[in-house]
């Protein structure tokens, strides 16, 4: 059985032979009987990422190297490596060396055992406070729209050959991996793990693309924001239908339910604001059917070395 390797690369300089160097060991050791390949995905690294990629390339002939023309994002690093995977299992690991490698006999042996999909998910992490509040709050929003993701995420990851096929084949933008894979229903196994401490550089996964990240997860994975701003309208309906028979009941007894123009500025900015949050999300909606028809790829690749 042969087992690829898909490592999504980005300013991972000085991680990425560690990481070549720990596979190689368990497959030296535990693995021997089976053959792998390693697809390293440069994301359009500034940094010394592709040149040390090339380097284990010319020692290592199992190692394959794909390079973009500038940074399209984690996302379509891995999509990029999932086409090039030629195993009969692929497996999907970080290149900082914060997915531990010896789980990798333990995925190797599910599979092998009838799962079709092994996920590594992570129970902690060694991370900021902030860092594991926002992420428990965000796999707390998804999990209302997807239950079966575990609450702390998951990217490391082994995918039969068959699960690789379908998965390929969704030919859409602005992917949420974790959704997406759930989605083909195939048997699937779990380990739980605690995510490492990152040892060497420094983690390119900011702010604004872990947002990005969220907002593509809950938007293209789930109906849950069309299903919130429709519930949101409609309780905001029910206050006015029951605020204007409080308000004609008070007519009839001569009176008036307030004084002055407070109370109604009060309204007109709170449906106003609930109005813009809406047309917001619906925006998005538009923009990414326009992103859909436009039918960019995800990704441009500069040099293929396989």
């Amino acid at each position: 059985m042969k087992i690829s390797f898909v490592i999504a690369v980005y300013h991972n300089e000085g991680a990425i032979s560690k990481t070549h160097e720990k596979i190689q060991s368990v497959f030296s050791h535990e693995l021997v009987q089976h053959e792998y390949e390693m697809v390293f995905v440069d994301d359009g690294s500034k940094d010394g990422s592709l040149p040390e990629i090339l380097r284990l390339r010319e020692q290592d002939p199992r190692v394959k190297a794909i390079t973009f023309t500038r940074n399209f994002g984690q996302m379509a690093a891995m999509l990029a490596g999932f086409m090039e995977a030629t195993g009969d299992a692929v497996i999907n690991i970080s290149a900082d060396l914060q997915d531990p490698v010896e789980l990798i006999p333990q995925m190797v042996d599910k599979w092998l055992s009838g799962s079709e999909i092994v996920i590594c998910h992570r129970i902690d992490r060694s991370d900021t406070l902030f860092a594991k509040l926002s992420s428990r709050l965000a796999y707390g929003v998804l999990r209302m729209s997807l239950p079966q993701i575990p609450p702390g995420g998951f990217d490391f990851v082994l995918m039969d050959r068959k699960v690789m096929v379908v998965f390929n084949a969704i030919d859409v933008r602005h992917r949420f991996f974790q959704g997406d894979l759930l989605w083909t229903g195939f048997r699937t196994s779990f380990i739980p793990y605690v995510r490492l401490k990152r040892t060497i550089g420094k983690s390119q996964y900011n702010f604004g693309k872990k947002l990005k990240n969220f907002l593509d997860a809950v938007l293209d994975a789930s109906y849950l924001p069309i299903r919130f701003i429709s519930l949101v309208g409609l309780i905001t309906s029910m206050l006015g239908i029951l605020y204007s028979v409080s308000i004609f009941f008070s007519w009839l007894r001569g009176g008036t339910p307030f004084s002055g123009w407070a109370p109604i500025m009060i309204v007109i900015l709170f449906v106003g604001g609930l109005i813009m949050v809406m047309l917001g999300v619906i925006g998005e909606y538009v923009w990414r059917i326009n992103e859909e028809v436009r039918k960019r790829p995800n990704y441009v690749v500069r040099d293929r070395f396989l």
